[in-house]
């Protein structure tokens, strides 16, 4: 089931985010400080408080009480899509990317340029490389992905 996130959420999605990055983005950085020090679900549940724009904008995949995945979209932004290391290559990452395309309307996100495995998951569901990048915080790259006239096609022919 796919619903709004509440408060009581915000853990959760915190503990997705700081688990994820340390296993899919560390081993490219290699930034101790940063992804074992100043990276914690603490401070980044807060980002997800009562009231926030995280949380209004975020959307959780649940099963038998379970929260296994989430997605925040902003627009027609997709600005997180986190699921459980777990509960990986089990439909759930492209259940709530249908869920933000169909329902929330999005269309473009980025991507970290050395997150193979996330730009072809992707590109499975309809999105290409735009050839747009652009650098994070001084030092990460990323890549623009959109969804392809093909799958837009698709969208609007389910509305």
């Amino acid at each position: 089931m796919i619903r709004p996130a509440a408060p009581a959420d915000a853990s959760r999605i915190a503990e997705m985010i700081v688990t994820n990055y340390r296993v899919n983005f560390y081993p490219f950085f290699k930034n101790d400080p940063y992804y074992f020090a100043e990276l914690n679900v603490i401070d980044t549940a807060a980002e997800y408080a009562e009231g926030t724009e995280a949380l209004r904008h975020t959307f959780v995949c649940e099963d038998a009480g379970v929260v296994k995945g989430f997605i925040t979209v902003n627009g027609a932004e997709i600005e997180k899509l986190y699921v459980e290391p777990h509960f990986q290559s089990g439909g759930i990452g492209a259940q709530l990317l249908r869920f933000a395309v169909d329902e929330l309307g999005a269309e473009w996100l980025w991507a970290l340029e050395y997150n193979t495995r996330g730009i072809a998951f992707y590109r499975r569901h309809g999105f290409e490389l735009t050839g747009e990048k652009m650098i994070e915080d001084e030092w990460v790259p990323l890549v623009k992905m959109a969804l392809t006239g093909k799958q837009n096609d698709r969208k609007e022919e389910s509305k």
